[in-house]
């Protein structure tokens, strides 16, 4: 450093902005072979350029995430296969970016070109989308889902910003601004795409603001004397209730839509206490779902000869219910401000 003339500070830039150019070279080179790859094998399938729906995983990631109520709805996102379910661009939750064509381009040159996309990194954690304006003569201009006939005079791709497994990481979100770039520069296209410091700091915006809507309220019932099994599930269809297909927990539904479900039972032993879970951010407020839950909970103990309590076996008293209801407003305040209303799309794909 002495012979060169550098101060600390000045060796430990040159040596940060090394590492980053040696990172981009390293992804532009995996994109180059995986695209090589593609073409080589000649094969393309339609449904299989976009993330799959997960699994639901659990809540948001945090530091302190003892602090959260987080459900555990399944496997994660990187063990499902990719692609299936088609989600539209949401700008409230999507970092987008938009390539322009002086022409209009076919659908088979775009799809071509991101078929090798299946190995993207954020994959894993977050869902990507692509879309088009159709420039058809006879089509209503409208963004679509790509289709190989079809041909476009502007695509936007778009990547989910946060989820519960928390905001996208920095080398995830790299890894999709490269492979737009290189996607530009490929097709010859302008590009308009904001940087990787603002869409980051985005993301850690919308996880802040999730992570304090990600609620789950339960209502315990607890039996005086054990249920048998037979009378309890005769009773929670007669209310109404489904039973999973695991055959261990009770689904409550409204319009084809899950409202609130039970924790898991033992089908082979007496009830002794049943658990009613409902996740606040994923059921619309017109619903009035804690009303219909702390309903039912109330009926069932009613049939049953039990009690509702809360979580540490002492009766739920009616200031308690008091305060939830107006915790839950505010809740649902919160989250019709930022535009994220419960039970939303968005709000389904955020809290997933």
């Amino acid at each position: 450093m002495t012979m060169l003339g550098l101060s600390d500070l000045q060796f430990a830039l040159a040596a940060i902005g090394l590492l980053i150019l040696v990172l981009v070279g390293i992804i532009n080179f995996k994109y180059a072979h995986a695209r090589r790859k593609a073409r080589e094998q000649g094969e393309y399938s339609v449904d299989g350029r976009f993330a799959r729906e997960p699994s639901f995983g659990s809540g948001f990631a945090d530091g302190n995430s003892s602090e959260r109520a987080e459900p555990n709805f399944g496997d994660p996102l990187s063990s499902v296969p990719a692609i299936p379910e088609k989600f539209i661009i949401d700008p409230r939750i999507d970092c987008v970016i938009t390539l322009r064509f002086d022409e209009s381009i076919s659908g088979s040159e775009i799809l071509q070109e991101i078929n090798a996309w299946g190995d993207l990194k954020a994959q894993a954690f977050a869902r990507w989308i692509c879309e088009g304006l159709n420039a058809d003569q006879d089509a209503v201009e409208e963004w679509e889902e790509l289709k190989p006939e079809s041909t476009y005079s502007e695509v936007q791709l778009a990547i989910q910003l946060a989820s519960r497994h928390g905001p996208i990481g920095v080398l995830e979100l790299s890894d999709f601004c490269s492979r737009a770039q290189a996607l530009a520069d490929i097709l010859g296209c302008q590009i308009d795409m904001p940087s990787v410091s603002t869409m980051l700091e985005g993301a850690r915006e919308l996880d802040a603001i999730a992570a304090e809507s990600d609620i789950q309220l339960s209502i315990n019932v607890l039996f005086d004397e054990p249920c048998p099994w037979g009378n309890f599930d005769a009773l929670m269809r007669q209310r109404g209730f489904k039973l999973a297909r695991n055959g261990r927990h009770y689904e409550y539904y409204s319009n084809g839509t899950l409202i609130f479900n039970s924790a898991d039972l033992d089908p082979n032993k007496p009830v002794t206490q049943m658990t009613l879970l409902l996740e606040v951010p994923l059921v619309a407020h017109e619903e009035r779902a804690f009303e219909r839950m702390l309903g039912e909970g109330v009926e069932v103990a009613q049939a049953a000869h039990g009690r509702l309590v809360d979580d540490n076996g002492i009766n739920l008293s009616e200031a308690a219910v008091i305060s939830i209801r107006q915790h839950l407003d505010v809740l649902y305040a919160n989250l019709e401000r930022s535009g994220i209303s419960a039970g939303s799309s968005t709000a389904s794909r955020l809290f997933s």
